[in-house]
C-alpha cells in the first residue's frame, strides 16, 4: 500500500519559507500543498501568488494548488503561468458559475485539474464533472483556517467516492484535520494522498524526517 504525503505550507513558518521547502523536501515529502485564500469566498487570507512563485522557485516536487477564490475563471492563468506541467489546481465547483470551462483551462495548459469539496458539498452536486477531473481533494473540516475538528459525516462521502474512482478515472485525497488514525484507516480503503498541517506535520518537537518515516511506516 502506498499514498502521497502533501505539505499543507500555509503551516510554515514563513520566516523561513526556503528553508521549510528543503527540510521538507530532505524528509521526503511527496509534494507542496498551497492554499489561495481571497478573503470571499473563505473568511481568511492564506498564501499569495509571490509565495506560490517562490515555492515553484526552490523545489522540482509537483505543487497542488488549492484555490478557496470566488470565480477562479477569472484568476486561473496567473496560477497557470506560474506553474509547471504536470502540477495540480484545485477549485471549488461552488465558487464559479461554469466550473467545468475553468477546469477546462487547467487542462489545455498540461496541469492536472482537481475539485475540492467542502463538507456541506454532497458527491451528487458535483457528479458530472468527476469524469473531467483526475483529483478530489475532500475538505474534512470546513475552509479556511487550520487546526479545526473534523466532521466525522465527511467519512461516509470519501467511501462514496472511493466507490466510484476506478470507474471514473480520478484519486482521492484528504485535506483536514489529517491524523495519524485516519491515514491508518484510509490509506488502505483507497484514498490516494493526505494534505498534513498542524496535526501532524508543524510545530512538532520532532524533526520532519522523523514524522514522515512514521507516517510511511502505515504503508508498509
Amino acid at each position: 500500500m502506498s499514498f502521497e504525503i502533501m505539505a499543507s505550507m500555509m503551516c510554515a513558518n514563513f520566516g523561513h519559507l526556503e528553508t521549510e521547502v528543503k527540510n521538507l523536501e530532505m524528509a521526503g515529502i511527496d509534494s507542496f500543498h498551497i492554499d489561495i485564500m481571497d478573503g470571499r469566498y473563505v473568511s481568511n487570507y492564506a498564501m499569495s501568488l509571490n509565495d506560490l512563485r517562490c515555492i515553484r522557485s526552490v523545489t522540482k516536487k509537483p505543487l497542488d494548488v488549492h484555490l478557496m477564490v470566488e470565480h477562479p475563471n477569472n484568476t486561473v492563468e496567473l496560477f497557470i503561468d506560474s506553474l509547471n506541467k504536470g502540477d495540480t489546481i484545485y477549485i471549488h465547483p461552488e465558487a464559479e458559475y461554469h466550473p467545468a470551462a475553468t477546469l477546462q483551462k487547467i487542462i489545455n495548459a498540461g496541469m492536472i485539474p482537481g475539485l475540492a469539496i467542502n463538507p456541506g458539498t454532497s458527491v451528487e452536486n458535483i457528479y458530472e464533472m468527476l469524469r473531467i477531473v483526475k483529483k478530489v481533494l475532500v475538505m474534512s473540516v470546513n475552509p479556511g483556517n487550520a487546526g479545526q475538528m473534523f466532521l466525522p459525516y465527511v467519512g461516509e462521502k470519501i467511501v462514496k467516492l472511493l466507490d466510484m474512482k476506478d470507474s471514473m478515472d480520478f484519486e482521492v485525497y484528504w485535506d483536514g484535520a489529517c491524523s495519524m488514525d485516519r491515514i491508518q484507516k484510509y490509506a488502505p480503503m483507497g484514498v490516494k494522498g493526505f494534505v498534513l498541517g498542524t496535526t501532524i506535520l508543524f510545530g512538532k518537537e520532532k524533526s520532519y524526517t522523523e514524522i514522515l518515516k512514521e507516517v510511511r511506516k502505515i504503508g508498509e
